[in-house]
């Protein structure tokens, strides 16, 4: 297999801007050692791999009928399934012992992540709720970030994880609704599938403002100051474009620019916080 299918395969550049969120995690618990950074990096890239492979060919069946997503690797013929399944049971393998060189927490913590990673692709086959699962599995990135460096359960990294709990599911909310109509035909279960477009543009809002309102209890209580609160302003305007592009007309152009635009808020957080962390530990 070429790189180029690979990254296409996990789309690599949703990867790289996944990324930060983990580090963040590492930043919010004082920042931890080189070798940390390097094991966060292997495991986030892994579990990300790994969440990818498993989706894509758990709905290789479904892909194929939706023409969105009929060019997909497998559905194409461009990749075969079992080549797919190799590489994410090969990419869990690797979160998995990239965990147990971490710490215990995080290697007992691994399979878990394995297991969300796994049962994500079926839930839209029986509950609405699939949009806050994916919340869910991506929350795990800032929470293991943060226990990859403490070994040890608190507030914080839950925190965090509910701020990309909130955000993905408002997010993957607009993104569902360029197949609602899809998705009714084949008896599948997504919020604007059985709520409608209006009432799902109103969910993905009140979970933007969760989002952007438990991000802003957390920098609170860890005291965070100039920088942190310029990223988490900037952050909030991004949600407000966004919102505001939901509501086009033309939802293909808008799904584009919404998660084009949207690939700020990893980097925007991730400079905020280690700028602010930087100030107060040396200035």
């Amino acid at each position: 297999m070429d790189f180029r299918k690979f990254s296409k395969l996990i789309m690599i550049e949703q990867t790289l801007f996944a990324l930060p969120f983990a580090l963040i995690g590492v930043l919010f618990a004082g920042g931890g050692t080189v070798s940390t950074w390097v094991l966060v990096v292997i495991a986030l890239t892994a579990a990300r791999t790994a969440g990818m492979s498993f989706n894509r060919v758990i709905d290789a069946e479904i892909d194929a009928k939706n023409p969105r997503t009929m060019g997909r690797l497998i559905p194409s013929g461009d990749m075969t399934a079992r080549s797919v399944w190799a590489i994410a049971i090969f990419s869990s393998l690797i979160l998995i012992l990239a965990s147990k060189l971490l710490n215990d927490l995080c290697f007992r913590l691994s399979f878990v992540a394995v297991g969300l990673l796994f049962t994500y692709p079926y839930f839209k086959r029986f509950s609405s709720s699939s949009h806050f699962y994916l919340g869910l599995v991506e929350a795990a990135a800032p929470i293991g970030g943060y226990l990859a460096v403490t070994g040890e359960f608190s507030i914080i990294p839950f925190l965090l994880g509910l701020v990309i709990l909130f955000w993905i599911a408002g997010l993957d909310v607009v993104y569902a609704i360029q197949d609602m109509n899809f998705d009714i035909n084949e008896n599948l279960h997504s919020i604007p599938a059985r709520l409608g477009k209006k009432t799902s543009l109103t969910i993905s809002a009140v979970s933007y403002v969760l989002s952007l309102a438990v991000l802003f209890w957390t920098g609170l209580i860890t005291g965070r100051s100039t920088f942190f609160w310029t990223g988490v302003i900037m952050v909030g305007c991004i949600f407000l474009y966004q919102q505001k592009l939901a509501r086009d007309n033309d939802t293909a152009v808008a799904t584009r620019r919404f998660f084009k635009v949207n690939m700020c808020v990893s980097v925007i957080l991730f400079f905020g916080t280690g700028l602010d962390m930087v100030f107060n530990r040396y200035f």
